[in-house]
């Protein structure tokens, strides 16, 4: 029976992706246009998936602003930003309030500050009424190129646009990248500004280091080629292809064998360099790795939900480790999501059920049908895996229930080693004799 009404979907706003694109820049501060809430909820799931304070400024709309509009809080709180963080950038997420009233966000902007001044702001529009944090974060990093990329000198790199994932996945890509010797420009880049060290001295700046610098943004329009690494988050790379012929791959999350392979062969095919001994050898212990568990994990009834890049992936990667995905569930429509999910299918005879645009209350319901012997998903699993008796295997965003989960990688040859073995230690921790498995 149709319902009019979704329950605990697993899903966020559009300000949320937006916000964790922009903290992904060199000296950038997030101001979300709309009322307290609309930044105080981005900043709690922030603190409680990444275990860093996030420094998100609010223009703080109230009931007024609706009547008269939200030019002045604005104005001010760009204002407030700059004298008080002095930050390179202001990127602004708009939110349903300041599209309702239909202020112009641009034009504000442009009056805020003196003709001239070094700070630059970057305007995307982001209303929560549409889309998901998938669409915000993919509008955020569109804007930035739109308005920083300048058409130069050839660079000879590569320019990489992670979307949403982790610090530790990362850290793995650029691991991988430097074994391979490619110059690279990451757009977005939150491996340092929400995984923060703290120095000698236990002292943290007011904006954290690390994250892209504004110059490599502005100098993404000269480069060999953009990669997506999710999909989701491709239109960015498609600018850079149209206005400045940059050419774009937007291929799936290099997670297991097969997708990690084609995204090496991209790097390859951009930036000219061939493979390396050492990347070989992981690709090795990826399946030496599937080989040394297949005992315990063929067969395996696995139920997955999340972002659409990263579900779609970890289902082709389940199938090539021999286990059985029942149900793969996404709450964000992605054109490529149902086509992946068949392709794996097709290829390894598989009959996954594929949710698309839904909730977590029609995922536990085939669960229930279809059953299931793991749960993979963020922490807002915890209570289907806990009334279903199987363990939960957590990844994505957010994950609050456990630490240190974005210290790690499940991308690459190396992340995909660790995902199994999360997967396969779950199996084999939860009420099961490992003797008796298959008996």
């Amino acid at each position: 029976m149709a319902r009019n009404v979704a329950i605990n979907p697993p899903k966020m706003c559009q300000p949320m992706g937006a916000i964790l694109a922009y903290m992904g820049v060199h000296g950038c501060v997030p101001l979300v246009h709309g009322s307290q809430g609309c930044s105080t909820y981005p900043r709690y799931n922030i603190a409680r998936h990444f275990r860093e304070s996030a420094e998100v400024a609010v223009s703080s709309l109230a009931e007024d602003a609706a009547v008269y509009g939200g030019a002045k809080n604005l104005t001010e709180a760009i204002k407030n930003v700059k004298s008080r963080m002095n930050p390179a950038l202001i990127g602004i997420c708009t939110t349903c309030m300041s599209e309702t009233i239909g202020d112009d966000v641009k034009l504000i902007s442009k009056k805020a500050l003196p003709p001239g001044d070094a700070v630059k702001i970057i305007p995307a529009s982001t209303p929560s009424y549409v889309g998901t944090h998938l669409t915000g974060y993919d509008n955020a990093m569109r804007t930035l190129v739109e308005t920083l990329a300048v058409k130069g000198e050839p660079n000879k790199k590569i320019n990489f646009i992670t979307g949403i994932i982790n610090p530790g996945d990362i850290r793995e890509i650029k691991n991988m990248l430097r074994i391979m010797k490619v110059k690279n420009i990451f757009l977005s880049d939150i491996s340092e500004t929400l995984d923060t060290p703290i120095m000698p001295g236990g002292h943290k700046p007011l904006l954290p280091d690390g994250g892209a610098q504004p110059s490599d943004i502005i100098d993404s329009a000269n480069s060999l080629g953009t990669i997506a690494i999710c999909r989701a988050a491709g239109s960015a790379a498609t600018y850079l292809q149209n206005k400045f012929n940059v050419p774009a791959v937007i291929a799936p999350a290099p997670i297991g064998i097969a997708n990690t392979d084609r995204f090496v062969q991209n790097i390859g095919m951009l930036s000219g360099a061939s493979i390396p001994d050492e990347i070989i050898r992981e690709r090795g212990r990826l399946i030496d790795s599937i080989v040394d568990v297949h005992h315990y994990m063929f067969g395996r009834k696995v139920a997955i939900f999340g972002d659409p890049d990263l579900v779609s992936a970890i289902v082709r990667f389940c199938a090539e480790a021999g286990m059985n995905p029942t149900v793969a569930m996404t709450a964000t429509k992605q054109k490529d999501f149902a086509p992946d999910i068949k392709a794996v299918n097709t290829e390894y005879k598989t009959d996954t059920q594929i949710l698309e645009g839904t909730d977590l209350y029609e995922f536990h319901e085939s669960i229930k049908t279809y059953r299931a012997e793991l749960i993979l998903g963020n922490s807002k699993g915890k209570d289907i895996a806990d009334d279903e008796g199987v363990p939960l295997v957590r990844f994505g965003f957010p994950v609050y229930d456990r630490v240190g989960v974005y210290r790690y990688s499940i991308m690459g040859y190396k992340g995909s080693i660790y995902l199994l073995d999360q997967m396969t230690n779950a199996i084999l921790g939860h009420k099961y004799d490992p003797d008796k498995l298959h008996q």
